[in-house]
């Protein structure tokens, strides 16, 4: 899967954005989750369980509705809400 591909699926699938630092081009690994992540896990724990794992060792970045970059803290409702 590619890069963009992945980012896509993750929005499909967790409805955050994120952006994984590398050439949208660059294969990476799958993200086949069909359901969403728990609404109550932070930010961190959707990483390190699903996403990190995925990446080949790149540098991924969570993005807010407004752009920002939330703490690791943040949970997944609060970040979710955060693009309507």
């Amino acid at each position: 899967m590619q890069v963009s591909e992945f980012e896509y699926a993750v929005w499909a699938v967790e409805g955050i954005r994120i952006t994984v630092r590398a050439p949208s081009n660059m294969a990476i690994g799958t993200y086949n989750y069909q359901n969403a992540a728990n609404e109550g896990w932070r930010i961190t724990q959707l990483l390190e369980n699903r996403i990190l794992p995925n990446v080949n060792g790149h540098e991924v970045v969570v993005l807010q509705g407004d752009g920002e970059e939330p703490h690791g803290r943040v949970i997944l409702r609060t970040l979710r809400a955060s693009y309507a």
